[in-house]
């Protein structure tokens, strides 16, 4: 069998190696391999829990909320802290804010040139592209004259030969099949994308104080709330939230969603590929109560095996038999042995590095190979994200969940099983943005709600001093993130933090096989996936971005004696 090997692959965060053997034009076998190790957990022992946040944040310059909410969210539940009804309003701001933006830039800027063709859209005729793109939406920037421009600066940028983020890709692949109209409608919007994005983000700066990695606080947030106040968050800091609401919503209404099912429309036959492990994972997010109380979350929580839609099973990140993490194809070593299992509250992280010296030609799948551990959900490889949260909200009958996705399915003349698969991966990350439109706008009417209402307190002291904590206390801090299930599991010990486990939505994903032979999601996704030309794998890239990498999350370089970890060789 040929062996491809991708390495790095590219428009994710972090690093990640997938080879895969091909025969008779199809992936028989894949295997993921993060190429860096991570060790962020080890540097919080002995910490105050209060602090942890600030250090787990710092584990991506991505997901810049996401790490802070599951950290504060571990401490408040081992110390039983209560979150005041506005605080947890705003908080849920911030997070809806960070997956219609997250969303929105990985569909366009990490996403889109798998499906789109740049080189392509220059034999447009703008005519027709503003035609198509007047039928399927209202989106102001739609005349001959706008698409005529923009062809031309694109013209330009073709013919200086410097082609920058369009350099070095696979556009001669018989893969792409767009029109050049679509294309050139998708790279319109690809550069308006980039200018949209740094309006959403000023929301965040609002609420924590600047973006990447804004401000937080145990017990709740760390801003004020006073109409008239002139220092706080004030009826006119609320007015500029609100028109950053307005146009990210327009935007996703009226590009993203007709961008998506326009493109879509064209490649359903990847309907039929990527599909995966078929066993689905989401811890729930967006509690309208306390973060605890699982039947308030807007986004339910719940398991999916077998792809049978039929049942939602029960999932409790607390227990012991359910979430765990294996190590047997990972560089680790477990005390009590590399084929047991182990509960975050109970998880180790020791690095044991045992493949070859970099670079390799070869992973030796046989043995460990990668630097993710391979989490499982009862003994189950469980993909984690965008389509893990519709399906388990869509079965659960979520009504806005249920709504969009019905929709989408009757626009592309789909059946339901067509989610189970890359185009269906990619569809649901796009719904559950237009989904967080609709939430966001109801969220905002909501917070002004509690506020007029007198209810503007933001943060919980009762439990701010140390010395009123237990002597030991574990916590769980659920968050889904964009890419899906985050879990920080602490102990804290006599006022420090003693034992600190982090189990990311990529580690879910991309991890290695696990002593039974189970393939991570990333690797099961893969098999079976038709190859046009092994020197251009284009096909990888698609399936393996519908999922929105970021090892950065899983893998990161420490070493508090200056050793050397990892050697990068420059030729």
């Amino acid at each position: 069998m040929a062996r491809i090997v991708v390495d790095p692959i590219t428009r994710i965060e972090g690093h990640l190696r997938i080879e895969a053997e091909v025969k008779d034009g199809k992936i028989k076998n894949a295997y993921a391999s993060c190429t860096m190790w991570r060790g962020v957990e080890l540097i919080l022992k002995g910490r105050d829990p209060r602090d942890a946040w600030a250090f787990t944040q710092r584990i991506c310059g991505v997901c810049t909320t996401v790490h802070a909410f599951a950290s504060i969210r571990a401490v408040e539940d081992a110390l039983d802290i209560e979150i005041p009804p506005l605080a947890q309003a705003l908080r849920n701001l911030m997070i809806a804010t960070q997956y219609i933006h997250d969303h929105t830039m990985h569909f366009y800027h990490l996403h889109a040139l798998d499906w789109v063709n740049v080189p392509n859209a220059l034999r447009a005729d703008p005519k027709e592209t503003a035609r198509i793109a007047q039928s399927i939406s209202r989106w102001p920037n739609a005349s001959p004259g706008y698409f005529a421009e923009l062809k031309k600066k694109l013209q330009k940028f073709v013919e200086s030969g410097q082609l920058g983020i369009f350099a070095n890709a696979y556009w001669d692949h018989p893969a792409y099949k767009l029109p050049p109209e679509v294309d050139l409608l998708a790279v319109a919007h690809y550069l308006e994308a980039l200018d949209w994005q740094r309006h959403i983000i000023r929301i965040h700066t609002f609420l924590g104080g600047k973006n990447p990695h804004p401000n937080f606080l145990v017990g709740g947030v760390p801003v004020s709330v006073n109409l008239s106040s002139p220092s706080v968050i004030n009826a006119e800091v609320l007015s500029v939230i609100k028109s950053h609401i307005d146009q990210a919503v327009a935007f996703v209404r009226e590009v993203y969603i007709p961008d998506l099912l326009a493109i879509a429309s064209f490649y359903k036959d990847w309907a039929q590929w990527g599909g995966g492990v078929g066993n689905f994972l989401a811890y729930g997010e967006l509690p309208a109560g306390q973060t605890s109380d699982v039947d308030s979350l807007f986004l339910p929580r719940g398991a999916i095996l077998n792809r049978d839609l039929s049942t939602v099973h029960d999932v409790d990140p607390k227990d012991p038999e359910q979430v765990q993490e294996a190590v047997a194809h990972s560089w680790y070593r477990y005390s009590r042995g590399d084929e047991t299992l182990l509960h975050p509250f109970e998880g180790e992280t020791e690095p044991e590095y045992t493949g070859p010296e970099p670079p390799y030609d070869h992973l030796n799948v046989d043995s460990k190979y990668s630097w993710l551990k391979a989490p499982r959900w009862r003994g189950h490889a469980m993909e984690v994200g965008p389509l893990a949260r519709m399906l388990v909200a869509y079965a659960k009958g979520h009504p806005s969940v249920k709504e969009k996705v019905d929709f989408a399915l009757r626009k592309l003349g789909v059946p339901v099983t067509a989610l189970f698969s890359t185009l269906g991966r990619t569809a649901a990350r796009g719904i559950e943005t237009w989904v967080m439109a609709d939430y966001i706008t109801e969220l905002y009417d909501h917070i002004i709600g509690l506020i007029r209402s007198g209810n503007t307190s933001t943060f919980n002291n009762a439990k701010w001093d140390p010395s009123t904590w237990p002597r030991e206390a574990r916590g769980f801090g659920p968050m889904e993130a964009p890419r899906g299930a985050l879990g920080h599991w602490v102990t804290i010990r006599d006022g420090k933090i003693a034992h600190y486990q982090v189990v990311v939505p990529s580690t879910w994903n991309g991890g290695p096989r696990d002593a039974k032979g189970q393939p991570g999601p990333y690797e099961a996704a893969l098999a079976g996936t038709p190859i046009h030309d092994p020197k251009k794998p284009l096909e990888i890239l698609r399936t393996v971005h519908s999922f929105d990498p970021c090892m950065a999350c899983a893998a990161h370089v420490y070493d508090p004696e200056g050793r050397e970890i990892v050697r990068v060789r420059v030729q």
